[in-house]
């Protein structure tokens, strides 16, 4: 609790300084805070959750839009044979949000375009999923791979969307909680508002949160990615001493 009185005090700054006259007003429309703009991995992690809260200089419709690091997923598409399920064909996406989570203070139809919606990249249906064969990227990717790779991260928890989940605490003053499942992925994460009043945008705010391993995890994952090969080795030769001390350890028993 100690930690969030500062930022809540200067959340209330800012409301007091919206009612005074501005020049640069309108790059004072929205402002938003994080509780932690930092997640580390620790053993044992088991997912946490965040607080976004933030102020509006007028009352609106908000929707809060959070994007992972992006990397390239594969999705295979399995059929039975000869009464076995295998793996048939396959169809790698480039550039995929990690994580995509949208929450809103309702439901983002009645209050947001289309045209909007598809520009912003806000909802699962408007994300700009590309797929990519031999290097090169696809016109459209196919509908039941797309669908697919989508319901993969769903069922992961790592895509979610949430009407209802910003929540006005005043006229001026909101939050929303935003959940981060125990297999998200590392890497600088960006976390979008966007005020719409009447149907129409009217102002954006950005920020960024840091999801980093820390630690015994940290080190790991770094000998993984930058010694790959050192890695693999080393990785085979405890496999091999394991297996060695138990088979003694069995024959001696």
């Amino acid at each position: 609790m100690p930690r969030l009185l500062p930022r809540f005090a200067a959340l209330c700054t800012f409301v007091l300084a919206l009612c005074a006259p501005d020049r640069d007003a309108q790059a004072r429309d929205i402002t938003i805070d994080l509780t932690d703009p930092i997640v580390s991995i620790t053993t044992g992690f088991t997912g946490t959750d965040l607080l976004l809260y933030g102020a509006v200089r007028e009352p609106g419709d908000l929707v809060v839009v959070v994007r992972g690091p992006a990397r390239d997923e594969i999705v295979r598409r399995k059929e039975k044979v000869f009464g076995v399920w295998v793996n048939r064909d396959e169809l790698t996406f480039d550039k995929v949000p990690s994580y995509y989570r949208i929450a809103s203070n309702r439901p983002l139809e009645e209050f947001m375009n289309s045209a909007d919606a598809d520009r912003l990249q806000i909802g699962l249906g408007n994300l700009d999923l590309r797929a990519k064969v031999s290097g090169k990227l696809l016109p459209e990717a196919p509908y039941e791979f797309r669908q697919g790779l989508v319901r993969n991260l769903q069922r992961l928890g790592l895509y979610m969307t949430e009407p209802d989940n910003v929540v006005f605490l005043s006229e001026q003053l909101f939050r929303t909680r935003l959940r981060f499942p125990a297999n998200v992925s590392v890497g600088t994460f960006t976390i979008e508002v966007y005020l719409f009043q009447r149907g129409a945008l009217k102002s954006t705010a950005t920020t960024l949160l840091t999801v980093r391993k820390f630690g015994i995890e940290a080190q790991v994952y770094d000998l993984a990615h930058r010694y790959s090969l050192a890695y693999g080795v080393l990785a085979v030769i405890i496999a091999v001493v394991a297996g060695w001390a138990a088979n003694a350890a069995f024959r001696k028993g």
